[in-house]
C-alpha cells in the first residue's frame, strides 16, 4: 500500500456535508427516540425520512475527487420507485438515472443476494456499490421517492478528495424497459451514446411470458457507426452472461451463481395461484474486458425462444436494462423515465 496525500470522507445521515470531525453530532433525527436516555452521539441520526414525492440530496461535493464506495438500505417494495440520479461537475442533466433497486441488480424488487465485484448486495438488502465515481469539480446524488408514502433510507457514501487524472471517464448508468417485447423486435439496452468511452456493465430484469427456453438471444453492440450489423455479436444470452446449456444444473433446475464479473443470481417461479411468470436476474460487468467505443454506441438483445419443429420464436416478453458505461463529458441527454404505473413491478 503507497502513502497518498489523498482525503477520506464519508457522507451519511449521521454527517450530512461529510466534513471533517463533524461526524455523530446530530441531536435530531430518525433514532432519537431510541436514545433519548442516552443523548448526542448516541445514534441519533442513522436514516431519513423522503417525504412522497419529494427529491433528497444524498451528497454534494464541491471538491475534486471520486466516490469509492456506496451502501444504502431500504424496504423493496420501494426499489423500483426510488429514483437514483448522480451528477458530475455541476452537470444539468445527470448521468446516473436509474430505479435505485434495478442499479443494485434487484429490479424485481424482492431481496436477491449480489456476490460481485463492483455490486454487492448482502443479507437482508444491504446494497453496496464499488464503482470508481470520479468528478473534478463536483459531485451530486439524489433520490426521488416517487412512493405514496415516506420511505426510510439509510446510506453511507465513503469518497476520497483528491486530484483526477486528465484521461479520467465519467460513470454512467441508464434504466430501459421494454414491457412486452414488439413482435420480432429487440430490446434496447443503450442507444444515442455520443463520445469517446468503455461499456462496462448490463444488468437484466427478465420476465418470460412464454413456457419453454427463452434465453436464444443474441446481444449485440454496434460500435462507431456501425448501421444493419453490428461488430460485436454474442452466440445468445446465457453464453454472454458466462452460463452455457440454458442455464440448466441440475438437470430440470436453473443453476443460480454470483461471480466476481458475472452472474444468474436471481429466479422467481410461478407459486401455482398468483405469481404465473418466471422472473430472472443477470448481470455482466466488462470490466476485464471493456467494450471502446470512440463515437457512439448502440446495444440491443433479442427475446428468442422456441417454436415446433425446431424454429425460433421470437419472445414479447417484458425486459428492463441498466447499461453502465464510462465516457468524456458531455454526453447526450437521456430519454425521460416513464410514469410510475409503467417503472411498477406487478
Amino acid at each position: 500500500m503507497r502513502l497518498s496525500n489523498a482525503k477520506t470522507r464519508s457522507i451519511s445521515a449521521e454527517n450530512f456535508t461529510g466534513e471533517k470531525g463533524k461526524g455523530g453530532m446530530a441531536t435530531e433525527g430518525t433514532g432519537a427516540h431510541s436514545a433519548r436516555e442516552l443523548g448526542q452521539g448516541w445514534k441519533i441520526s442513522p436514516s431519513v425520512e423522503i417525504e412522497p414525492g419529494a427529491v433528497f440530496t444524498m451528497a454534494e461535493i464541491r471538491e475534486p475527487g471520486a466516490i469509492q464506495h456506496i451502501w444504502l438500505t431500504c424496504f423493496p417494495n420501494s426499489w423500483r420507485h426510488l429514483i437514483l440520479r448522480m451528477y458530475w461537475d455541476d452537470e444539468e442533466q445527470p448521468s446516473v438515472e436509474v430505479p435505485l433497486g434495478d442499479f443494485f441488480c434487484n429490479g424485481w424488487c424482492e431481496r436477491s443476494n449480489v456476490n460481485s465485484l463492483p455490486v454487492a448486495v448482502n443479507p437482508a438488502g444491504g446494497m453496496n456499490s464499488y464503482w470508481l465515481l470520479p468528478f473534478r469539480k463536483s459531485a451530486k446524488i439524489t433520490v426521488e421517492n416517487r412512493m405514496p408514502e415516506k420511505v426510510v433510507l439509510y446510506y453511507q457514501i465513503d469518497y476520497t478528495l483528491t486530484d483526477v487524472p486528465e484521461d479520467a471517464a465519467y460513470f454512467h448508468a441508464q434504466w430501459r424497459r421494454s414491457n412486452p417485447v414488439k413482435y420480432k423486435d429487440t430490446h434496447t439496452i443503450l442507444d444515442g451514446v455520443r463520445g469517446k468511452g468503455h461499456y462496462v456493465g448490463t444488468y437484466l430484469a427478465w420476465q418470460v411470458n412464454n413456457t419453454g427456453w427463452w434465453g436464444e438471444g443474441e446481444i449485440k453492440f454496434y460500435l462507431d457507426g456501425d448501421q444493419q450489423f453490428p461488430t460485436i455479436c454474442g452466440t445468445g444470452t446465457e453464453d454472454y452472461f458466462g452460463g452455457a446449456w440454458n442455464f440448466e444444473h441440475p438437470q430440470g433446475e436453473y443453476g443460480l451463481f454470483s461471480t466476481p464479473f458475472l452472474g444468474l443470481h436471481q429466479v422467481i417461479k410461478p407459486d401455482g395461484l398468483y405469481r404465473s411468470q418466471q422472473r430472472f436476474g443477470m448481470y455482466r460487468w466488462h470490466i476485464m474486458d471493456p467494450i471502446r467505443f470512440e463515437e457512439d454506441l448502440r446495444v440491443t438483445i433479442q427475446a428468442l425462444g422456441w417454436r415446433s419443429n425446431q424454429r425460433y420464436l421470437p419472445l414479447q416478453d417484458d425486459i428492463a436494462s441498466v447499461a453502465y458505461w464510462y465516457q468524456a463529458e458531455p454526453h447526450a441527454p437521456f430519454e425521460p423515465l416513464p410514469d410510475n404505473d409503467t417503472l411498477e413491478v406487478i
